[in-house]
């Protein structure tokens, strides 16, 4: 696994932060914020729901020394402000488009990894960019129709509960969801689910529940790859025929999994994650 220091897991983030560079681009009445790392070829990254650019904080170092890294907090997310209500996964891609479009101008090659929501909104992006998305990778990717029922131990935290209590849920929350293994729940990835879930503004999860992905893999020009932890809660029991549905479509779609680790495949072993992740992206 890779360790960070524990001691300040704020200042561990705001290193890889200082790191980026800040691009802006329409979002609602506002903008939507990206960052970017390293240089050549263009990598977009989009995080899950009640996320932003942290949940790659494991991996944008290792991605940019092989490409132009571009991470978004997505509307409504992060640092970006608020689409226009209402809003669905039409309204969400376009906007992303019209980013990728301008920090990634004219017919420039790219190539996509999205995680878990940020998969669906991804899908679409894919499709409308068409050739020029030269590979597509969903990593722990949501909409994929069935599902497990995993959110109904989960439990709501309110400011109002004392500060210690609010550490412990979200352990728990973060050990039902993200991860496969509680012993890999450290401080960085406390504090990236506490600043998270205080920038969230928008609703994800009827999205994530959908099959919009499934539905919109025909419509992807590139190869498609997909990145599981064997133990992700969302996917068990149907890795099967979802795996089996992509290659009635790509016959040569990429699949990896990791044994023993769960949704947030990317931080809960990135030690094994960017290796692989970097041979599916340079195989398509």
């Amino acid at each position: 696994m890779t360790s960070f220091p524990a001691a300040d897991p704020a200042a561990e983030l705001a290193r890889i932060e200082a790191l980026s560079r800040v691009i802006r681009t329409p979002c609602g009445s506002g903008t939507m914020v990206w960052r970017e790392w390293g240089q050549g070829e263009p990598l977009i990254l989009l995080h899950g729901g009640f996320g932003s650019w942290n949940h790659w904080v494991r991996n944008v170092e290792f991605l940019a020394r092989h490409f132009r890294v571009i991470a978004a907090d997505m509307p409504g997310q992060g640092d970006s402000d608020d689409p226009d209500h209402p809003f669905d996964a039409d309204s969400l891609a376009a906007i992303v488009t019209e980013g990728v479009r301008q920090v990634v101008p004219g017919e420039t090659p790219l190539r996509m990894m999205c995680f878990s929501f940020g998969s669906i909104i991804g899908g679409l992006v894919a499709a409308g960019l068409g050739e020029r998305v030269l590979s597509y990778t969903g990593v722990g990717a949501a909409g994929l129709g069935d599902r497990g029922p995993m959110t109904q131990q989960m439990i709501r935290i309110t400011p109002d509960m004392p500060a210690d209590e609010q550490v412990r849920l979200r352990r728990h929350n973060l050990g039902i969801l993200m991860f496969a293994d509680e012993g890999n729940i450290d401080t960085l990835a406390d504090h990236i689910q506490e600043i998270n879930m205080a920038r969230n503004r928008i609703r994800s999860r009827p999205i994530s529940l959908s099959d919009r992905l499934s539905r919109t893999f025909p419509l992807i020009k590139g190869r498609i790859n997909l990145i599981w932890g064997s133990e992700d809660v969302t996917a068990v029991g149907f890795f099967e025929p979802r795996h089996a549905a992509l290659k009635a479509i790509q016959p040569d779609a990429g699949i990896a999994m990791r044994d023993g680790v769960g949704h947030w495949v990317q931080y809960e072993d990135a030690d094994w994650f960017n290796p692989v992740a970097l041979d599916l992206l340079h195989g398509g």
